[in-house]
């Protein structure tokens, strides 16, 4: 069967429709780059086989990578990707170079297709691709490009010069969601009065018994003595109109973190040092541990065990937040930083796609949520973060979007300090893989609920029409 072999320019929809009209192939064999060093052996007939055995409309493959060598040759590395499932919103899923497309797929997806972008168009088109087959084979040599480290590359999609494409990307994501039904209105619950409490009310303070402080800090920690003593005394710093606390989870130290911390508690008592009883909790079960404990203040704040806060007023600023808009979880904005807090591109993290009306649903493009993140604590210990030491945040924040009002800071409370000691600083290709597959997943997850809440909310608005008539 004959295929042909196109380059792909651009990303725009007019390149995609031109494509289409002149396109009389069964296949496109379509290089997103041009970083393609060689096809495999047999590789375009590998893949019009699995094309053939699966109806699929789009396929993708593993491949080797070449990465600059000692010497003047480049060194040949697998680089395997990972299956492409109905969460795989994320407008940069790596789908390789090279892709293949079905001629009459792209035909029928582009004629569908009623927008016209610069930057989105074929993101559009694979939303669009209902059959999309990873081919777990290395059928290609391709060149890297990007040599930067996983720990720096990860905040590309938030980086303020990228403005003008994520908009696109956010206009064709939200209709997507429409077509499948898990687009969410800008209707919020209000959050429960929950246990003991009043609620996030700026009227109805909490009981004082229903919390010992208003507001905790919560860093759970594993080996960090280098950066844990700024990131207590920043939490400790801070000037509040109301108690609260630090609640540090140990995770079970063996690096000097645990003695620093025990010698820091013994002059402040609002420092709570935890040591869980066990030893297979990560970073979502230290959460857990913290926000359940009878330490913990009405309002649960994050600080990671390396960051600290950009000011004395970040505590109280999202306090206030969480009065003012009755939410259930705010988000601020943070500076990025070297080890030594001189800013770092690409600076500011603002998250300023998040909007009120459409936040809900571009959080199911994004791959972050923004930090510092804070929880009002009687939802949290109702739903709890999932146990891992990867996406917890993510996914508690994607639970609590979806019914639930997010409160927004846009300006800096927090330094996220870039050091060779992150545990994101440079991850290989399989521990990326491992990480964006279960983002991937807990956005799957979120969708399929996301559809059943308004299939259920149309079936009870069917249901009152009825009763009126």
């Amino acid at each position: 069967m004959h295929v042909r072999k196109i380059t792909l320019k651009d990303r725009s929809t007019e390149t995609l429709r031109r494509l289409a009209r002149e396109e009389g192939s069964g296949y496109v064999l379509l290089f997103l780059n041009d970083l393609v060093s060689c096809l495999g052996e047999y590789a375009e007939e590998r893949f019009i086989s699995v094309a053939e055995d699966t109806g699929a409309d789009m396929l993708y493959s593993d491949h080797y990578r070449l990465f600059p060598g000692s010497g003047d040759e480049p060194v040949r590395k697998r680089y395997p990707l990972i299956d492409c499932q109905k969460g795989s919103l994320r407008d940069d899923f790596d789908f390789g170079s090279v892709v293949m497309l079905r001629t009459s797929s792209l035909r029928e997806a582009v004629s569908e297709m009623d927008a016209d972008y610069r930057h989105a168009g074929f993101y559009d088109l694979r939303l669009r691709l209902r059959n999309i087959v990873h081919i777990n084979e290395f059928l290609y040599t391709d060149m890297a490009a990007d040599l930067r480290p996983s720990g720096q590359r990860q905040f590309d999609y938030v980086d303020p010069r990228n403005r003008e494409v994520q908009i696109e990307m956010e206009r064709a994501c939200t209709e997507h969601l429409k077509r499948i039904g898990a687009c969410m209105p800008p209707v919020f619950k209000d959050p429960d009065s929950g246990v003991g409490s009043t609620g996030p009310s700026s009227e109805a303070e909490p009981a004082d018994t229903a919390f010992p402080v208003t507001a905790s800090v919560i860093i759970p920690v594993l080996n960090r003595v280098r950066t844990i003593g700024d990131a207590v005394r920043s939490a400790l710093s801070q000037e509040c109109p109301f108690p609260f606390n630090v609640i540090v989870v140990d995770n079970h130290s063996s690096d000097g973190t645990s003695q620093l911390l025990e010698n820091l508690a013994a002059s402040e008592p609002r420092l709570v040092h935890i040591i869980p009883s066990r030893y297979d909790l990560g970073i979502g079960g230290c959460w857990n541990l913290a926000a359940k404990s009878e330490y913990c203040g009405e309002f649960a704040v994050q600080l990671d065990s390396d960051d600290i806060y950009s000011g004395p007023d970040t505590l109280s600023r999202i306090v206030d937040t969480f009065r003012k808009e009755r939410c259930a979880m705010v988000i601020g904005s943070y500076m990025m930083t070297d080890f030594n807090m001189n800013p770092i591109p690409p600076g500011v993290i603002d998250h300023r796609e998040w909007t009120d009306a459409n936040g809900r649903n571009n959080a199911l493009r994004v791959n972050g949520l923004g930090a510092p993140r804070a929880f009002w604590t009687p939802l949290l210990r109702k739903l709890g973060m999932p146990d891992t030491s990867y996406g917890e945040d993510y996914a508690i924040g994607l639970r609590i979007s979806r019914e639930y009002r997010i409160g927004r800071i846009h300006d800096v409370l927090y330094c996220c300090r870039r050091w060779e000691g992150n545990s994101d600083a440079d991850l290989s290709v399989e521990r990326q893989n491992a990480c964006n597959l279960y983002k991937d997943r807990l956005r799957t997850w979120e969708i399929e609920a996301r559809i059943r809440l308004n299939m259920a909310a149309g079936q009870a608005s069917d249901s009152d029409g009825m009763k009126m008539i």
